[in-house]
């Protein structure tokens, strides 16, 4: 099994399948994982096998850390589309995201006003109001909703946090009042403990598409596997069924883009 544990805290650019040329914003230490969830599907992996012993970064050296590569990345004529916070694990656990975000918008209107600024969340912190704060600052407000069922989120999302609620999630969603982008993983299989994680079937798509017309977001991502996962039995949802998906969100009237 390969994985992915991005260097800290800036780390590309890379070539992302939603967002373009992306520069990304790694707000966990980058000698391992720390994380809210630790989903089975993770590039990075189980939470277990990737223990770190270093601190967040601090909000001081990701400042000079991401001035210090977008003085590059202009004096060579190739800035980003965006300044994506993803990496090691949840972005929002980081204790100084609030004022982070604040230096990345001001790092970004100096040097590469035209890019957005994103956030990639698993949306277990935004109910807390500093990361709610920040979060309706960003341009791309990306927040996790695989399905919205506990139990299929306990078994492949796996939430550390006992207090986990998908309806929480949900009402914390919901009062964004539509500034955020609901983003979705479909795949199928069956696990190798033998959970059948195929969230591509009817009674999980109409239920959620039913909770995302109620959330209004103004758009949708919907993505399948792109890369190995540690767990080794799971399987891409195909072209078609990711297309069919996209096709019902838009017709009621809310942008979805597909990545396959």
């Amino acid at each position: 099994m390969s994985t992915i544990i991005y260097p800290s805290p800036i780390f590309g650019p890379v070539k992302s399948r939603r967002l373009g040329i992306s520069l990304g914003i790694n707000l966990l230490p980058g000698d391992g994982k720390v994380c809210t969830f630790d989903c089975i599907y993770c590039e990075c992996g189980f939470n277990k096998d990737f223990r770190t012993k270093s601190a967040f970064p601090t909000r001081e050296e990701v400042a000079e850390k991401l001035e210090a590569k977008l003085k590059e990345m202009k004096a060579a004529n190739e800035l980003p589309d965006v300044l994506t916070f993803a990496g090691n694990g949840e972005p929002t656990q980081n204790p100084y995201f609030p004022e982070v975000i604040d230096d990345t918008i001001r790092l970004r209107n100096a040097y590469c006003s035209n890019a957005k600024v994103s956030v990639l969340s698993n949306s277990t912190f935004i109910h807390r109001p500093k990361v709610y704060e920040a979060l309706m600052k960003v341009d791309n407000n990306i927040l996790k909703l695989d399905t919205i069922s506990d139990d299929y989120i306990d078994k492949v999302d796996r939430p550390v946090l006992p207090s986990y609620s998908a309806k929480k999630i949900i009402e914390g969603m919901k009062a964004f009042k539509g500034n955020l982008i609901i983003q979705t993983l479909f795949m199928k299989g069956t696990s190798q403990d033998g959970i059948d994680v195929d969230n591509v079937k009817e009674a999980f798509i109409a239920p959620w598409l039913e909770t995302v017309k109620e959330i209004a977001p103004r758009g949708v991502m919907i993505y399948t596997i792109a890369r190995e996962t540690p767990d080794p039995n799971l399987q891409k949802a195909t072209k078609d069924e990711l297309d069919a998906i996209r096709d019902r969100v838009i017709a009621m009237g809310i942008p979805c883009s597909a990545s396959y």
